[in-house]
């Protein structure tokens, strides 16, 4: 590897176990093996790296994440089934989202970071809507990502949200399903 590729894994390193706020451009250094001067070079700033580090981590997480689902899409089996893959990597993904939480709540501190995150929420969303109901990312409507996609988005960031605070009282796949069978009977109770 060069300094390039040695820069964006010591931004990964840092990134993963630092976080945005707390790394240093030294942090970087000392992770990587490169040297200072490289991360001007090469990425214009400890900013632009970190950002390229975060989309890194995310790509990676994003393709090692292929749960092996169960069930007719839509289906209450199907809901379960995608929970318990997105829940046995959470410890893997727990560096991703504490990052993504970090950008959220950075409120104008990364906004180039934070229009890059808002620019992939569509395709985030035609992901879930996909994973979650069986139906082909190529055949969803905006309206689809605007409603079905923001709930499914809301859940996740909610239930990630919740793995983060306390993973003792966090919910399992089993609680999930059980509280949408739930939620489900009541909106169509009369």
């Amino acid at each position: 590897m060069g300094h390039r590729e040695d820069l964006l894994e010591g931004a990964k390193k840092c990134l993963v176990e630092k976080g945005f706020g707390r790394t240093t451009a030294r942090d970087i250094v000392h992770a990587s093996g490169a040297n200072l001067a490289s991360i001007g070079y090469h990425y214009g700033s400890k900013d632009a790296l970190m950002m390229q580090a975060f989309l890194a981590l995310a790509e990676e997480w994003g393709d090692a994440f292929s749960p092996e689902v169960t069930g007719v899409g839509g289906s209450l089996e199907r809901f379960h089934s995608v929970w318990q893959g997105i829940l046995a990597r959470q410890e893997q993904s727990a560096a991703m989202w504490t990052a993504s939480m970090e950008v959220a709540l950075s409120r104008d501190r990364m906004p180039e970071l934070r229009a890059l995150l808002a620019a992939s929420e569509g395709e985030g969303r035609r992901g879930l809507i996909s994973l979650f109901t069986g139906v082909p990312e190529t055949d969803l409507t905006d309206r689809d990502l605007r409603t079905l996609g923001a709930v499914y988005q809301a859940l996740l960031t909610g239930v990630m949200l919740q793995w983060e605070f306390d993973p003792a009282t966090a919910p399992s796949a089993a609680d999930l399903a059980e509280g949408m069978r739930r939620l489900s009977t009541s909106l169509l109770t009369p």
